[in-house]
C-alpha cells in the first residue's frame, strides 16, 4: 500500500497489486475486512456498512508519488468539489461512458 485516506463518504488507496490479482476480489477483501474489525472494535455508535460499488483506476508506477499527495490531502481537494464531482471528473477524464442515473443512489 502506498497511500490511503478516508473521507466521511468515500476512500481513496493506492495499493500496488499482482497481475493475477482482481480488483473485484481486493476490494471485495478490503470492505470485508474493515468491516468486521470497525464493528468488532466498536469504532462507531452506530451501524456500519459500504457502499455496494468502487472505482479503480490504474496508474503508472512513475505517478505514484503524484498519486499520494493528491490521495493524501483530501479535504483540501474537497473544499472546492465534492465526492460526486469528483468522481464524475475521474471518470471524464478517463473517457469511462457511465449512466448518471446508476452513480450515487446514496447521494439526495
Amino acid at each position: 500500500m502506498y497511500a490511503i485516506y478516508c473521507m466521511p463518504d468515500h476512500t481513496h488507496i493506492l495499493v500496488s497489486i499482482k497481475p493475477n490479482i482482481a480488483i473485484s476480489d481486493l476490494v471485495r477483501d478490503i470492505k470485508s475486512n474493515s468491516t468486521s474489525f470497525i464493528k468488532e472494535k466498536k469504532i462507531l455508535d452506530e451501524d456500519f456498512s459500504w457502499q455496494e460499488g468502487f472505482g479503480a483506476f490504474s496508474y503508472s508506477k512513475s505517478q505514484s508519488q503524484q498519486v499520494v499527495n493528491y490521495i493524501l490531502n483530501q479535504p483540501l481537494h474537497h473544499q472546492k468539489r465534492n465526492f460526486k464531482e469528483e468522481y464524475v471528473e475521474f471518470l471524464r477524464n478517463y473517457d469511462i461512458a457511465y449512466d448518471e442515473k446508476y452513480l450515487f443512489e446514496f447521494y439526495d
